[in-house]
This record gives structure tokens, C-alpha cells and sequence, in this order.
């Protein structure tokens, strides 16, 4: 959420955001809600004018029975203030919440750095690690490889959950158990705390996270309770600290989460749907930060660079891309993506690094002090970066790493975990 003080006092840097994310229809909201915070401010300023006549009144009326005067002229003055107040904080109490549903529909103010563009296809392309792998055989898809080494199943799993579930079996499994422990044992070792968090939580966590929009489209409610499942661990961990004040010395506070994740994945019509690339339940590891305003944009690059050497331990070719104004979504306010070629010869999404600066903290009220016993000093910032979702992890892996004979050759930085070289049929 933004500062409304910034929409006070900037308006028109706050409109020029909006058109270059292309979001015409948004500068209208953009005056309506400037007018109201006005008319807003004016009913706080008349309710307490009524309060400070209503006490003066009193004290009047005090002063005029010690004195034996008449006191019925002022008695019937006061008697109609608290009706008036009523009203006005009626009238108050509307202007609050149409303000903050159009301030919680406001984006996030763009760094300077991401690039113009409409769509996916302008994204900015930042820099390529490994080599194209070359095969002296037609590379097979993941999919082809997991049904042939008979460790995957989605038929069944669609007569018990319907499409986009799967049966993951046998030994891709335990793989897919060794990229979350060697994610894990990376990030503890860079001081990053692991969280198991829950896998549910309620919508005012959510909407501290989220763009409202997303709840028809990406999260599942449980019926007749107020929550949802989570859609990454980054949610549950980021609004653990809502409405709390924390110490400067403290932070930045690290992070690393793990958790299955559960989307709706409505809305993906046009979009590279094959396999396990995107399914409505899979398996990651979050990189989460709390931090001073200050260290975000240095911070923003080391948990990219900590991904990013995940990717390279496994020996997989990937690209980055700087997401363009037409992509990157409403809450951050720059992000990187990290795509891994893939058999098919194409780079596709396989985690992401997003620095919200502190617009996910102003909507949960997560503020900093210099120290104890003093007041807020600001909103601290929050970054996140997926160390990896071992779904799309695997699918690399699988395609990357295959070899003639139908088998996959492990990683040797995951032997440790996985137990074997080889991912072959049993």
C-alpha cells in the first residue's frame, strides 16, 4: 500500500506510475481517492472542533451553576453535540474505508531500473550462466521421461483430484526431498532461519501480501471458515510479523521457508501449461527478508545471487530476465526472474526475486524503531526470492541432465542427498 502522504504531496509522480505500468483506468481512482482523503481530513477536523465545543460548553455550564446563573440556554446547546459527533463519525468512518479500498488497489511505485513494456515477450534479458546442452539423440520432454521411468502418474490422480494434481512415485520423490534439503542447507549456512509455516491463514494476512484481485485466481478458500491455503511460504512468513514494531538492531531478519504451495492457476489460458511446469500443488523453498529501508536494494541482489548459485551447483543453463512495467504485477517494485532453458530450446520461469520496498509492511503495519521504548521510525522493507520450486527444479533437471538410455544423471551436489547417481527404472 502506498503512503497517502505520498499521494498528498506527489500526486502526479503517483500518476506517471500508473501510466507507465499501464494502468489508464487507475488515475481516475488515483483523484477520487485524493478528493476524498480531503473531504476525509475536513470530517476529522469538524468532529474534533464539535469535541472541543462540547468540553468548552461543559466547563461553561460548570462555571455558570457555581455562579447560580441560568444554565438551560447551554444545556440545550450541549444536548445536540453528541448527535452531531455521531453523525460525523459516521460520515468519517465511510470516507476511512472507501480510501483504503482504493489505496489497497493502488501498485507500487517502480524502481527506476525496470524496463518499458507490455508484456512477458519485453522483459529485459540481464545475463546467461552454463551451456545449451547438446544431445547426440532427440532430447525427450520431462514428462516422457518420468512416465518411462514410471514415476508419475497424473491419470489417477485426476479420477481423485481432477487435472493439474499428479502421483509423484519412486525415486523422483526422494529427488525431489534432496533439492529441498540442499536448498535448505545452503540457505542455513548463509544465516537464514528455517520455517515451516502454516499452511493456512486468514484474509487480513492475505490481503497484506497479495493484490486483492489475485483471491479469485490464484488461492483456495476453505469453505465456511476464514482461510485460504497458502499459495507459497512467503505469504504465512511475510504477515508473521503483522502489526508489530521491530528493533533496528534486529533486522534484516532472513527467512528460509518451506512448504507445499497450492494454487488455483485460473487464468492461464495462452500459457505453457504442459507437465509439472504448472499444477495446483507442488513443493518449494522461499527466501524471505525483513530489513531497513536503506539495505533493501543490496539485499534484493544478494538473495538473487544465492538462487542463482543454487541453479549453478546443479549445473543448470538458465537465464535472468528483468521483468518489464507490463509484467511484474502490482506489489512489487522490481523483480528478476530466473528461467531455465528446457528441451524444447525455450527458457521458461522457474522462480522469481521481488523487492516490495515497503508496501507489502504499510498494509500489515509492520514498523522499525531506532530502539526499545521509542517510537516508529518507518515501515521496514520486504524481499522475496524463490530458492527454488522443485517442480519446475526438476523439470530442468530431468531435461538438462537426460541421457540416451532414458535415465538422468544426478548432479553431483545432490548425490549427498538423493543417494544415487542415477535416476533410473527401478
Amino acid at each position: 500500500m502506498l503512503d497517502i502522504k505520498l499521494l498528498r504531496d506527489s500526486s502526479k509522480a503517483v500518476e506517471e506510475n500508473l501510466l507507465r505500468r499501464g494502468d489508464k483506468d487507475k488515475v481516475r481512482l488515483l483523484y477520487d481517492l485524493i478528493r476524498l482523503d480531503s473531504d476525509r481530513r475536513k470530517a476529522i477536523q469538524d468532529v474534533e472542533k464539535l469535541k472541543h465545543m462540547k468540553n468548552n460548553i461543559t466547563k461553561d455550564i460548570s462555571e455558570l451553576k457555581s455562579k447560580g446563573k441560568p444554565v438551560k440556554a447551554k444545556l440545550k446547546e450541549v444536548k445536540e453535540l453528541p448527535n452531531r459527533i455521531k453523525k460525523l463519525d459516521g460520515k468519517l468512518s465511510g470516507l476511512d474505508k472507501k480510501c483504503h479500498s482504493i489505496l489497497m488497489t493502488l501498485p507500487n511505485m517502480l524502481h527506476e531500473s525496470v524496463p518499458q513494456g507490455k508484456d512477458d515477450s519485453d522483459n529485459a534479458e540481464l545475463r546467461r550462466w552454463g551451456q545449451q546442452p547438446k544431445f547426440n539423440f532427440t532430447p525427450k520432454g520431462h514428462m516422457e521421461i518420468l512416465q518411462q521411468l514410471d514415476m508419475i502418474d497424473f491419470e489417477r490422480a485426476a479420477k481423485v483430484s481432477g487435472a493439474g494434481f499428479y502421483y509423484l512415485k519412486g525415486d523422483a520423490v526422494i529427488l525431489d526431498m534432496s533439492l529441498q534439503r540442499f536448498a535448505l542447507d545452503m540457505l542455513r549456512k548463509r544465516g537464514f532461519v528455517v520455517v515451516e509455516p502454516p499452511l493456512m491463514i486468514n484474509r487480513k494476512a492475505y490481503e497484506g501480501m497479495i493484490d486483492v484481485a489475485d483471491f479469485e485466481m490464484v488461492t483456495y478458500k476453505i469453505e465456511n471458515e476464514n482461510l485460504y491455503l497458502i499459495a507459497t511460504a512467503e505469504h504465512p512468513i511475510g504477515s508473521s510479523l503483522m502489526d508489530e514494531t521491530l528493533n533496528r538492531t534486529a533486522l534484516p531478519l532472513k527467512f528460509a521457508g518451506i512448504s507445499p504451495c497450492f494454487r488455483k492457476e485460473t487464468g492461464t489460458h495462452g500459457k505453457y501449461t504442459k507437465g509439472l511446469f504448472r499444477v495446483h500443488n507442488f513443493n518449494k523453498i522461499e527466501q524471505f527478508v525483513f530489513c531497513q529501508p536503506e539495505e533493501s536494494w543490496q539485499l534484493f541482489e544478494e538473495i538473487q545471487k544465492n538462487a542463482e548459485e543454487l541453479y549453478q551447483a546443479l549445473d543448470l543453463h538458465y537465464r535472468v530476465v528483468n521483468i518489464c512495467t507490463g509484467d511484474i504485477g502490482s506489489i512489487a517494485a522490481k523483480k528478476y526472474d530466473i528461467e531455465v532453458w528446457m528441451a524444447d530450446g525455450k527458457f521458461r520461469e522457474a522462480g522469481s526475486c521481488s523487492n516490495c520496498t515497503d508496501y507489502q509492511s504499510r498494509r500489515l503495519g509492520i514498523k522499525y524503531r531506532e530502539k526499545e521504548g521509542l517510537p516508529p521510525s518507518g515501515f521496514v522493507h520486504t524481499i522475496n526470492n524463490t530458492a527454488l520450486a522443485t517442480s519446475r527444479t526438476m523439470i530442468a533437471l530431468l531435461e538438462q541432465h537426460q541421457k540416451e538410455d532414458g535415465s538422468v544423471e544426478i548432479p553431483k551436489a545432490l548425490q549427498h542427498y538423493t543417494g544415487f547417481k542415477t535416476l533410473e527404472k527401478a
